[in-house]
């Protein structure tokens, strides 16, 4: 069974910086997409950044783009989420998740997930 366990959330403040992490045990790792999702309050889940098994193609919500990065070790079976210059609207859970189908952006395709971590960002 696929696990996946979300770390490096956390309180910062607007411009700050965090980097999130996602460790998964069980399974394959190296042969899928991976993608981060988020959810605040209220709201729906949103697809932010995925990236390809090899690393060769990430992709990202337009509202990150240029703050977030996404990379993956596939040696340690880990997808990371750098996050620069946060803004108080990234305020979320966010969720890391092991795509099995579908378009990268679609949740609906993503078979496994973490429990999330929380990101807040005060203004």
């Amino acid at each position: 069974q696929v696990q996946l366990v979300e770390s490096g959330g956390g309180l910062v403040q607007t411009g700050g910086s965090l980097r999130l992490s996602c460790a998964a045990s069980g399974g394959t790792f190296s042969t899928y997409t991976m993608g981060w999702f988020r959810q605040a309050p209220g709201k729906e889940r949103e697809f932010v950044s995925a990236i390809s098994w090899g690393g060769s193609r990430v992709y990202y919500v337009d509202s990150v783009k240029g703050r977030f990065t996404i990379s993956r070790d596939n040696a340690k079976k880990t997808v990371y989420l750098q996050m620069n210059s946060l803004k108080p609207e990234d305020t979320a859970v966010y969720f890391c998740a092991r795509q099995d189908r579908g378009a990268y952006y679609d949740a609906a395709g993503y078979a496994y997930w973490g429990q999330g971590t929380q990101v807040t960002v005060s203004s």
